[in-house]
């Protein structure tokens, strides 16, 4: 299969920091959460779960064989979560961004605009659909209104601004 100048090499999350941390913590993290409250919620567990059995060959693989060498390689499944695996995000990213470039968004220039909050307002934000929905808006209109002001001082009229909005939390625990 390295006949094209590349080679299937597969990953290996067992061996990263990540996975040992989740695989050594996960059932003192959700003890411990059901002793504060009601626990966490079950798609959080599920995605830790399926998390721990992603990319690992014992929890499932396809058997893949290439027709004109007769090569085979075993390639694990995935678990397709969001949140927990990076693998999985990053890959989820990937097929997102070329489905919109190859057959959404017309062949024209762009702008990546990114609004960042500190962590006292995400977390009021991840618990308020309405108020972060409310806030994009708000956010959206001003780059628009920014846009066409831009464009009437470099004499366009009538264009149209369209917007692609990627909500993501993440970031370190400090402020």
């Amino acid at each position: 299969m390295g006949t094209h100048g590349w080679a299937y090499r597969r990953r290996q999350p067992e061996g990263t920091v990540l996975y040992e941390a989740v695989r050594e913590n996960l059932a003192t993290l959700l003890a411990e959460a059901s002793e504060v409250g009601r626990g966490l919620p079950r798609y959080v567990e599920r995605d830790f779960a399926r998390y721990l059995e992603c990319g690992v060959l014992a929890h499932g693989f396809a058997r893949v064989r290439c027709e004109s060498c007769k090569d085979e390689l075993l390639v694990a499944f995935s678990c397709k979560g969001r949140g927990v695996c990076p693998s999985c995000n990053a890959k989820r990213a990937h097929v997102t961004a070329m489905h919109l470039v190859e057959q959404v968004l017309p062949h024209v220039p762009y702008r990546q605009w990114t609004l960042s909050f500190p962590h006292r307002v995400r977390w009021v934000l991840l618990k308020d659909v309405g108020l972060l929905s409310d806030v994009l808006t708000v956010f959206l209109r001003a780059v628009f209104a920014l846009q066409r002001r831009r464009a009437r001082r470099q004499g366009l009229r009538g264009g149209q601004a369209g917007a692609v909005s990627c909500i993501q939390f993440f970031g370190s625990c400090r402020s």
